[in-house]
């Protein structure tokens, strides 16, 4: 109940209205999000890679209300791109589709997500597919495959273990060759189209690690790239050390490399276990939001779990 509430308030008009003029929910979501400027995420970056992490960058934004918005958000994608090449840091980009026109023009979408994954693929760079809501996942996968005609292989997917529709999925990007990051799924869905209970789907993220580790494994076990850009096949993103131990233990069990299983994990969340991950030898990717457009990513965040509520009410306690 509290999840729907706080989804619904991530998409509600009025609500961001209220909640970006308070001072205090700004300084509250920058435990989350590295700042407003790319300069300000650039120097995160920075000090991420000096403790032997890598990172993928998010420029906020979601949910263009026109094309115009769409172009200038792959105009923002552009210049971030070129700042990553020239800066020489360890990192590539996360995206999502509504930032890029999906809901006013399919094609339009592909054409602004083939810009920025050309212009990646110049400097030896990788793009991801953040995943959405389920009203979105066929548009995704049809812009993705579209890429992928065109013979680009540095744009990987996001699959969310909450959708019953995911294994089926999987499946099939698995037969394209496709860079997977499992998440378990941060929007309210139905029933009828994801599980309702937390321990199935924590299963289903069990059984699709499983399946895409096997598939990693088949493929040669490709290793994150020597510069931190580009992943392996397989990013395990959870913060749920369940789901880390597990996903450990099996790619353990069969033989895959440490290099080959890679460990991803929001800014601000679960420092520890990033540490320990680095340290026991895995690749460790933190996904690191920045822009002016910080409210539906913060609100999501409060969403997922309690401790990050009571982090906000303690700042508004504070004032």
């Amino acid at each position: 109940m509290l999840k729907a509430l706080f989804i619904y308030l991530s998409k509600a008009r009025w609500a961001r209205q209220i909640v970006t003029r308070w001072g205090f929910a700004r300084r509250a979501a920058g435990r989350f999000i590295a700042g407003d400027t790319l300069d300000e995420a650039i120097t995160s970056v920075r000090a991420l890679n000096a403790r032997g992490f890598n990172v993928t960058l998010d420029h906020l934004g979601e949910n263009v209300s026109a094309l115009s918005d769409a172009l200038r958000a792959t105009d923002d994608y552009l210049v971030l791109i070129d700042r990553i090449c020239g800066a020489d840091v360890r990192a590539n980009v996360s995206l999502k589709l509504t930032q890029l026109g999906l809901l006013q023009d399919l094609q339009a979408c592909q054409d602004n997500l083939s810009c920025v994954v050309h212009k990646a693929q110049a400097c030896g760079g990788f793009v991801r597919i953040d995943i959405e809501d389920s009203s979105t996942t066929d548009r995704t996968w049809q812009v993705y495959r579209g890429l992928r005609s065109q013979g680009l292989d540095n744009v990987g997917v996001a699959v969310q273990s909450y959708l019953y529709r995911s294994v089926d999925d999987v499946k099939k990007l698995l037969d394209d060759g496709a860079r997977i990051r499992l998440v378990k799924g941060a929007y309210s869905e139905p029933a009828n189209l994801a599980f309702p209970l937390k321990k199935d789907v924590d299963a289903n993220f069990d059984a699709l690690s499983r399946m895409i580790i096997d598939a990693a494994l088949a493929a040669g076990s490709r290793p994150v790239s020597a510069d931190g850009r580009v992943p392996p096949m397989m990013a395990i993103a959870s913060h749920d050390p369940a789901r880390v131990e597990a996903a450990r233990a099996y790619a353990e069990r069969v033989g895959l490399p440490k290099s080959a299983l890679e460990f991803q994990m929001l800014y601000g969340i679960r420092q520890d276990l990033q540490e320990k991950l680095a340290a026991a030898g895995y690749p460790v990717r933190v996904y690191v939001p920045y822009g002016t457009e910080w409210y539906p990513y913060f609100v999501r965040r409060l969403a997922e779990r309690p401790a990050n509520v009571w982090f906000f009410l303690e700042h508004l306690v504070r004032g």
